[in-house]
């Protein structure tokens, strides 16, 4: 180390709300900004903790709890007898790189996740739940396919939907990222290629990294699918398996058409390739628009397999959802599934049991919700970032932000440092591309979304991370 700050020059250098609260994660994230905007040098040793405890005016407690975060989160070192010094994170530590391993108490805002409130109807559901709950005590207790008053809610829902279902091929699972990953481990071997949209669902990509794929992104312009695309992709690389998003696509919001969909099992059909159709958005129209069929309904011979979930639709914390597919298939997966968790929690299956009850009451809550959500949202990026632009989707939970130039991921370090995490277009394209956009979900209250902006703006114009110009580093003597 060939520097240090002393307490008073970085206190200096610190900008802190005095009425931040809790105090010590705000000195912590003026600190961390500080090292990513390279205003403090990595390798910098920092003042002791009684130091800059004295130069700030606050208990040594408090800094010592800042140093321990940053600690945690890799930004600073120590050794015994020898201080601390700043650091970086190893690579793909950084918060922008690792979107979903967060901490729920850090008090950023959270935009980067498309996760809704509770529904209104869950609380009674959770009732429903617990009144049965002890009817299944003679039993095993669980069932490694689903429960069957769940499995028949499912396929009824499929059948109302336009494509006949029985029970049997229903394979409830712990959310939609387990069925994913059921059905790529099932059907994918190591430099297999896998079809891919892009943008996609980020964690689709992590699956295919995962079972070493050879990823094959197909992208979507501003107006939609094009079919000669996709069909082109997956004749030229065989795709073995194709994951699509067809309804209210994550993250742009498109909704396949009836013609296109046709198309793309037709091809897929030609090409041997088995498709992933991810409808956890279908239930989640906001305006009036055509009625579209599940995918499933051009399928003839079983290439098509369905998920859904019901943590968009009801609750982000339901980790319930579930793969229509074959009862053949539905018996290969559950003994795959088998070696993971055997089946997935009881009481969960029971709660979205009886949600299926009331779906239209909820799915017309959700438009009243996500379409007051949006509008704010709307209004207020074309009040304090005109330079902005978007396709406002019809339905789906978010906006797919094209950028004025590739800066997402700076913008999202300087947002947190503003008390926001968003997420960057790399999150949702491969070998980091989509640097030029940004998704922002509009799952919170208009409240949230409508300061969160605010926010996001303070942080463009600044450009900095709420801290004070810096001054030149003494050297170590």
């Amino acid at each position: 180390m060939d520097r240090y700050l002393s307490g008073p020059q970085l206190a200096r250098l610190l900008a802190i709300d005095p009425e931040a609260r809790p105090y010590y994660k705000a000195l912590a994230e003026v600190v961390r900004a500080l090292i990513l905007d390279g205003r403090v040098p990595v390798r910098t040793r920092v003042p002791a903790e009684r130091h800059l405890a004295e130069a700030l005016g606050v208990s040594r407690t408090t800094v010592t709890a800042a140093y321990d975060r940053l600690r945690e989160q890799g930004y600073l070192e120590s050794r015994q007898g020898s201080g601390s010094w700043t650091a970086l994170p190893e690579a793909g530590a950084l918060g922008t790189d690792n979107p979903w391993i967060v901490s729920n108490d850090d008090g950023l805002l959270p935009m980067h996740a498309a996760a809704p409130l509770a529904a209104s109807t869950l609380p009674e559901a959770i009732a429903y739940a617990t009144e049965r709950y002890p009817r299944y005590g003679l039993g095993m207790g669980y069932d490694s396919v689903g429960i069957a008053p769940l499995r028949q809610a499912i396929a009824a829902r499929y059948t109302r939907r336009g494509v006949a279902t029985r029970p049997e091929q229903i394979l409830v699972t712990t959310g939609a990222q387990q069925a994913i990953h059921l059905v790529a481990s099932t059907l994918l071997s190591a430099g297999d290629p896998m079809l891919l949209e892009s943008p996609t669902y980020p964690h689709a990509l992590d699956v295919a990294r995962m079972r070493n794929a050879r990823i094959v992104p197909v992208g979507i312009p501003d107006d939609g699918w094009h079919l000669d695309l996709l069909t082109c992709a997956m004749r030229q690389s065989a795709a073995r398996l194709a994951y699509v998003i067809p309804d209210f696509q994550n993250p742009t919001g498109h909704l396949m058409d009836d013609a296109t969909r046709a198309g793309l099992v037709s091809a897929a059909r030609q090409c041997d390739t088995t498709l992933i159709a991810d409808e956890s958005w279908s239930e989640l129209a906001i305006d009036e628009v055509p009625r579209v069929a599940p995918l499933a309904a051009f399928d003839i011979d079983g290439r098509v397999i369905s998920i859904g979930s019901a943590s968009k639709l009801w609750w982000g914390g339901l980790r319930i959802g579930w793969i229509r597919t074959t009862a053949a298939m539905v018996r290969r997966l559950a003994v795959l599934r088998a070696a993971m968790d055997i089946a997935s929690p009881l009481f969960e299956q029971l709660v979205v049991t009886r949600l299926f009850e009331d779906i239209e009451e909820t799915r017309a809550e959700r438009r009243r919700s996500l379409s007051a959500s949006r509008d704010a949202l709307v209004a207020a990026l074309a009040e304090q970032m005109p330079d902005w632009s978007f396709t406002v989707p019809r339905g789906g939970g978010s906006l797919w932000v094209r950028l004025p130039s590739p800066s997402a991921t700076p913008l999202a370090d300087a947002a947190a440092c503003h008390g926001v995490r968003l997420a960057p277009g790399t999150w949702f394209g491969v070998e980091g591309t989509l640097e030029g956009r940004l998704r922002l979900p509009f799952t919170q209250p208009p409240q949230v979304i409508a300061e969160a902006v605010s926010r996001i703006a303070e942080a463009r114009v600044r450009g900095a991370y709420g801290a004070r110009p810096a001054e030149p580093l003494t050297p170590a003597l």
